[in-house]
This record gives structure tokens, sequence and C-alpha cells, in this order.
């Protein structure tokens, strides 16, 4: 067996979903299918019970499980020994981020990282800021690019890198929505929240905290649509379905920041804290330490 279909199966232990490992690795469900029945005649034990809607381990499967995550973590060791000996680092990095932030502050980082120590294979993935931590918990990214919760888990360690106010945005363009917002400008009244329109992330810090400031003045927001990322959330206000919230990072590196305007809204929202989140244990890993080292030279003044 190889180190690549233990990956494959320990990935599969953690969600339990052929189609979402599939995707994650970019193979076909059935090449997937082929690994694991490889891995069974292998262990001459079945690892998985299935049936049409769900996936569970077998206590052979479990077993294995143990065995494959000791196997790669002792291969981790003895390849880090190595490269220290050879004192060259070489290897793969998984770095995961929002779209904003890898053509922001990461680009910086990653182009130095790369000039530094260019026998490293990078893998970006981008997506919802608010699956980073998820994501590196469950062992599927090396390094995440991730808002500070309130608590962070045990298991990770956490380094600011940048405050960014967390901000109202509404549209520029001519809508029923933009009519509203320019009457009570001009009656000098308050907004109705309870009537207008939000487009907010899913999940994550910034619904967090959207929820709770709304709960503390007793109203439920009315809800436009719910989406994943805030580049998202940028274009659907631009497009004047609705007022969003956003860190204004975002805001300033988007190609709609002329579409859109910033809402004074008192008060305020507490700010968003973006940093690089990695699992405790690993900072041992001479490829994590390096770009973790690194990213102590790109902290920006103010980040709490």
């Amino acid at each position: 067996m190889e180190l690549r279909e233990l990956q494959l199966y320990l990935h599969l232990c953690r969600n339990l979903h052929f189609g979402n490992t599939s995707r994650e690795h970019h193979l076909s469900p059935s090449s997937l299918t082929r690994v694991v029945q490889k891995l069974e005649q292998e262990v001459g034990a079945s690892l998985f019970e299935r049936d049409s809607r769900t996936v569970k381990l077998t206590a052979a499967g479990a077993r294995f499980r143990d065995y494959a995550a000791d196997t790669l973590e002792r291969w981790e060791v003895l390849r880090r020994d190595l490269q220290q000996q050879a004192d060259v680092l070489t290897g793969r990095l998984s770095i995961f981020c929002s779209v904003t932030a890898s053509y922001s502050f990461l680009h910086e980082l990653l182009d130095q990282y790369r000039s530094r120590y260019p026998a490293v294979e990078i893998q970006l993935h981008t997506g919802d800021t608010a699956l980073s931590i998820q994501r590196v918990l469950d062992e599927q990214e090396d390094i995440g690019i991730a808002a500070r919760p309130d608590r962070i888990p045990e298991k990770l360690t956490f380094r600011a890198i940048r405050s960014s106010p967390l901000i109202f945005i509404a549209p520029r363009s001519s809508s029923p929505l933009r009519d509203t917002l320019d009457e009570c400008r001009k009656q000098k009244s308050a907004l109705p929240w309870e009537r207008i329109p939000m487009v907010l992330s899913e999940s994550g810090i910034a619904r967090d905290r959207v929820d709770r400031w709304y709960a503390e003045r007793g109203l439920s927001p009315n809800i436009y649509a719910q989406v994943g990322g805030n580049e998202a959330i940028v274009s659907m206000v631009s497009l004047g379905f609705g007022v969003g919230v956003v860190p204004q990072l975002v805001v300033e590196n988007s190609p709609m920041r002329s579409k859109i305007e910033m809402l004074d809204v008192q008060p305020a929202l507490e700010p968003f804290t973006i940093g690089l989140c990695v699992l405790r244990r690993k900072l041992s890993n001479p490829l994590i330490k390096a770009f973790w080292d690194l990213s102590q030279d790109h902290i920006a003044p103010g980040a709490l």
C-alpha cells in the first residue's frame, strides 16, 4: 500500500463520505472505491459498512485507521529528520484562505516563502473564511487563514496578522432599498432594520456578531440571502439585493467597491481579527514552522 492510499483512507474515515473525499482529492468516486477495495484485499477484512445512505467504519476499519495515522506520522517524523540533515526543505504545504486573503497580505508572504524554499510544493485552496478552522482541525489543510474565534480550540494555535473593521455595506445603484436609505438619511431617522433586506454569511464569526447585534435590539434580521464567502456578499449587495456585513478589508480589495458604500452604523460591530491557524503539534513540521516564523514579519500595526 502507498502513502497516498493511506491519506485517502484517513480522509474518508474523518468525513465518511465517498463523494466529499473524491472531490477534495480530485479523483472520481470509482477510483476512490478501487483504492478502498485494494486496501481491503491487502488487509483481508472489510473496512467500511456501506448502504445507500450511510458509511460506517467496521472494527477492522477502526484498527486500520490507527495504523494508517501512525504510519503517516512516523513517515513525517522521518522525512523531517532527513530534511534537517540535508538542510533543504522539500515536500507539500497545504493552505486554505479566502480569495481576498490570497491576493492581499498572503500574496507577499507566499512570495517570500517560495523565494526561500523553492523546493516546497504549495497547495492553495480558496473558499469561505468560516471553513478555515474546521479544515485545519480535520487535517485537510496544514495552515488556515481565518478570523479569530471568541474561543480558540485547545489543539489550535492562532497568530493575528491584521485587524479589520466589520462594516455594513449598501448598494449605490438605484433601487427601492437605495430609496429607503436615502429617505432615512434625509429625515435623519434610524434605519428600519427589521425591514431592511440583509445578505449575510451562512455561518462564522461575522454572522454570529450580526445575530448578536440584532438580538441586543430585540430584532431579527430580514434575511434576503445567506451565502458562503464575503466576496459573494459584496457582489450581491452591489446588485441592490440588500445590505451586507463584511470586513472592510474585503471591500478595499473588491472590484465592486465603487458600486457600494459603507454605512455609518452605531454601535459598530467588533472588529474582525484575521490570522494564521495551525495545529499545535504540527508546528514541529519544518515546512509549517518556516511559514509560521516568516509570518511574524507580516503582522500589521494594530493587529489584535
